[in-house]
């Protein structure tokens, strides 16, 4: 595509004489070649502006710029780089999610787990799809390395490119509240957008929870403000949340409610939480249906609900749906076990934020015929606010509760275990800075029928110590440690 062609899709903006071909869009310097248009992004820490003599260097024929630079290759002014960003690579790789049928889930929790049972609905019923979330991005059956839970519009947009490309019809990605504020997902044209819950987390950033519910509903009011018959926008809202009422007032589009507690479009009642599985009876427009799940907890089956309702929207069946969900296994690092011959469950699971973690406790003390032992940490650089809550909560649903490190990055460990200390309750916990070494002294006072959860990090496969990622997987640690015992 050449320049003059590109910068059509930018309202008002000074065209320059030269008409280049574009090859390539980047903002990272280190990525430019020849043929590259160089975005300068400025961030928190870092100014692209600084580096755009070195894209040009390495083959970058024209920059989009904020203010004047002197190189020798066109430089585009405009107002605001990342907005333009967005606008430029939609039109680069031809508006490829007008090409889709998009789903977009947002939420504090469950985002993985509902994204993955769409998935999995979706293919068992001879659709072929793409997936965008935390712990990978799949097209197809081919997967791609993920950095962010929802990447920056450039790779996005390419990976939905990608899809386009390759027949995808069905694109499901978890979109983050970061991403929504930072326009991340501008361009993206939604189809249908599904809201979990709202819970506390991410207050280093949005600062106050009514910020951060409004970071969350900006998913919803870009659903836009038509009713095309051949392409209607659905919002599918946990009606148990408080927040889902706001997001109703921000939307125009058709909802679709899910939940437990109160009337709902797609309800489930009669609910049994068991050692092995959950079971519940669907309520659905059309009819009622006993549904048996693989995934445990009540957390699940608001999961199982939303994707439930999503997949009805896809013109799936209840009947399909049901056969579907009921084969669906965990997701990894999602209550996920670990076995090495031990007569006690041990769990791995990513609950980081308090909601999460009372949520899966509240599972476990359903079926632990004995004492629940729960290892648990807080990231460095985040919310501090929710550490005391994440202690006390462990506290209350545990018999004993090893505080240890996720990722300080940054921070101190041992200030990070004393924000902590200060919620804990009572005298029935221990604090182990070292993760391996909490592991390893749970698994050793492990009792037959006791239950160990290892909160926090689920699949993560490393841990940040300052500036340092070293190689760190809660499974295979805790399986070493079975072993050992």
């Amino acid at each position: 595509m050449n320049l003059h062609t590109l910068l059509s899709s930018i309202p008002f903006c000074r065209i320059p004489k030269e008409n280049p071909q574009i090859t390539g869009i980047v903002n990272d310097h280190r990525q430019a070649q020849l043929g590259s248009l160089f975005i300068c992004i400025k961030g928190h820490v870092f100014d692209g502006h600084s580096v755009a003599n070195k894209a040009v260097e390495s083959g970058a024929i024209a920059v989009i710029a904020e203010r004047n630079l002197d190189l020798n290759v066109p430089v585009i002014i405009v107002k605001d780089t990342k907005r333009t960003q967005s606008i430029l690579v939609d039109a680069f790789y031809g508006h490829p999610t007008q090409h889709l049928k998009l789903i977009g889930i947002t939420g504090t929790n469950g985002k993985t787990t509902t994204s993955h049972l769409i998935d999995k609905i979706c293919r068992d019923n001879d659709k072929k799809t793409g997936l965008i979330g935390t712990i990978q991005m799949k097209i197809g059956d081919r997967t791609l390395e993920t950095k962010n839970t929802t990447p920056d519009s450039i790779v996005l947009q390419s990976v939905f490119h990608e899809m386009v490309e390759e027949k995808i019809d069905t694109a499901i990605m978890e979109v983050s509240s970061h991403a929504l504020v930072q326009g991340r997902t501008n361009g993206c044209d939604y189809d249908i957008a599904v809201f979990t819950n709202l819970t506390q987390d991410h207050l280093d950033y949005h600062h106050t929870m009514d910020e951060y519910k409004r970071a969350k509903g900006l998913l919803f009011s870009k659903l836009g403000n038509s009713y095309l018959d051949s392409q209607p926008k659905f919002a599918v809202l946990n009606i148990d949340d408080q927040a889902s009422y706001d997001y109703i007032e921000q939307t125009t589009a058709h909802i679709i409610t899910y939940g437990i507690d109160r009337q709902a479009d797609f309800r489930a009642s009669d609910i049994k939480i068991e050692s092995t599985g959950t079971s519940f009876t669907l309520h659905s427009p059309f009819d009622k249906r006993e549904i048996r799940l693989q995934l445990m907890g009540k957390f699940n089956i608001y999961n199982a609900l939303a994707a439930i309702a999503t997949a009805f929207i896809c013109n799936i069946s209840i009947a399909a749906i049901v056969k579907s969900i009921e084969n669906a296994e965990g997701v990894p690092g999602r209550f996920e076990p670990v076995f090495g011959g031990q007569d006690f469950p041990v769990i791995v699971d990513y609950a980081h934020t308090p909601d999460s973690l009372e949520n899966v406790l509240k599972t476990i003390s359903q079926f632990s015929t004995n004492r629940i032992i729960t290892i648990v940490g807080c990231g460095g650089d985040r919310d501090a606010t929710k550490r005391p809550l994440m202690a006390e909560i462990s506290c209350k649903y545990s018999a004993i509760s090893i505080f240890t490190s996720d990722n300080p990055r940054s921070e101190d460990p041992d200030s990070i275990l004393q924000d902590m200390e200060s919620g804990a309750v009572g005298d029935d916990y221990l604090i182990v800075p070292d993760r391996k070494e909490a592991i390893g002294v749970a698994v050793k006072m492990a009792e037959p029928g006791d239950v160990i959860l290892i909160a926090g990090k689920g699949h993560e496969t490393y841990q940040i110590i300052g500036d340092q990622v070293h190689d760190f997987d809660d499974r295979l640690v805790a399986l070493e440690a079975i072993k050992e015992r």
